[in-house]
């Protein structure tokens, strides 16, 4: 398995896509949709970036494709599901504790307005 220590830090985008997957699969539109309220409608993923970005996370083992469920019907079919790997959970989770050691930081610089440590 590759070191997740090596993958960091992720690109935001691909760190929203992984938080995007750890309750669960999701379709291309599940994920866009998640990512959207994730960042409080800050980031939009068109689908030749998200696609691009799944892809490639596939091949470094951080997604994979999920198995059709028995009893879909015609368009449920033709979706693509994906979930997150152990590695992708890893990697989201010191991803993670990074930006919140970040944070913390700011905080105490006082970077954050309206925000006192």
């Amino acid at each position: 398995m590759t070191d997740p220590v090596a993958m960091i830090p992720l690109n935001p985008r691909d760190y929203l896509i992984l938080f995007s997957l750890v309750e669960g699969e999701r379709h291309g539109y599940g994920i866009v949709r998640e990512v959207e309220a994730g960042s409080g409608g800050g980031v939009r993923l068109d689908p030749a970036n998200l696609y691009r970005s799944l892809k490639r996370m596939t091949s470094d083992g951080l997604v994979e494709e999920a198995p059709h469920k028995a009893g879909e019907d015609g368009a449920a079919k033709r979706r693509k599901y994906y979930r997150i790997t152990r590695l992708g959970r890893a990697v989201v989770e010191l991803e993670a504790r990074r930006l919140a050691e970040l944070t913390a930081a700011a905080r105490a610089l006082e970077l954050l307005p309206g925000e006192r440590v």
